[in-house]
């Protein structure tokens, strides 16, 4: 019998993050656009605005980034894509799935005693994560038993 794969994302951390990033874009936009003379007189020109618009937009797409996590695992393999970085490993460099009390988020114990952060699963998201972590150490636990 087959294990089912495993799919998690943060959801409260996407939901902050996109939010966040709407409002960044549009105080941006409207500052951007309100902005022509300043009470002390100095002057703005539309490079100016546009500029506040774009940078507004930059610092959303920055934020947004944390909403880019995710894991995804089968039989053969787990995919954690972070904040950053993307790691893809095969089951057997895996020691261990931990999610201690008090963490913020999971971590993959590996074989050669590196780490890695799995962000994708956080304690905000209370049974959703749990449920993940469960998914996983099953996944483990199956490849462990081959």
């Amino acid at each position: 019998m087959s294990l089912p794969p495993v799919h998690a994302r943060p959801l409260k951390t996407t939901v902050v993050s996109v939010l966040t990033a709407a409002v960044v874009v549009g105080v941006s936009v409207v500052v951007g656009l309100l902005l022509k003379q300043s009470e002390a007189g100095t002057a703005f020109h539309t490079s100016d605005q546009v500029a506040i618009i774009v940078l507004g937009v930059l610092i959303a797409v920055g934020i947004l980034g944390f909403a880019r996590p995710r894991v995804d695992a089968d039989a053969e393999r787990i995919v954690v894509r972070n904040v950053v970085r993307t790691h893809e490993l095969r089951w057997p460099v895996v020691e261990a799935i931990t999610f201690p009390d008090g963490a913020a988020y999971a971590t993959l114990q590996l074989r050669d005693d590196e780490t890695v952060a799995v962000l994708a699963i956080q304690a905000v998201d209370g049974e959703r994560a749990a449920r993940a972590v469960t998914g996983l150490r099953a996944l483990l636990a199956a490849d462990q038993r081959r």
